[in-house]
């Protein structure tokens, strides 16, 4: 589903957006998606670029390039729409679409999130998701280079 599609057919229904890097996919990732998918009709997950994810998590990063993590992530029977985003923070793709439910994971707050503001300014619905104990990518990664 694009984002024009799912313009269209959101009348009525509810849209759950979430936002990360998801560079290698892993159970917490899963546990997570269908979790925030179970909130709503359609989960919109948007992605941050290659370039994005340097600037967040350093020169090793993305394992996987964007057009991989998105291939991946649209793959999941959970996920409606995979798109991605270039700033920092997702503001402006949320401003565009105007989700009815923004997710985020356990290690935020609603107002530790910049997009909160923008979110609950049009009536939208926060909600800061636990996450699988654990698990991360970053985990992951320190595991596989022992």
């Amino acid at each position: 589903m694009t984002l024009a599609e799912l313009q269209a057919q959101r009348e009525g229904k509810t849209v759950v957006f979430t936002n990360g890097v998801f560079d290698i996919l892993h159970a917490g990732h899963v546990d997570y998606l269908e979790k925030a998918r179970a909130l709503g009709d359609y989960l919109v997950v948007a992605l941050n670029t290659d370039a994005t994810v340097q600037a967040l998590k350093g020169p090793t990063r993305p394992v996987n390039h964007l057009e991989d993590r998105l291939r991946v992530i649209s793959a999941l029977r959970c996920v409606d729409c995979a798109v991605s985003f270039s700033e920092q923070t997702p503001e402006a793709i949320i401003a565009e679409i105007r989700p009815d439910i923004h997710v985020k994971g356990g290690d935020y707050t609603v107002e530790s999130l910049p997009e909160s503001k923008i979110v609950l300014g049009y009536g939208g619905k926060v909600v800061i998701m636990p996450t699988l104990e654990g698990r991360s990518t970053t985990s992951t990664i320190e595991r596989m280079q022992r």
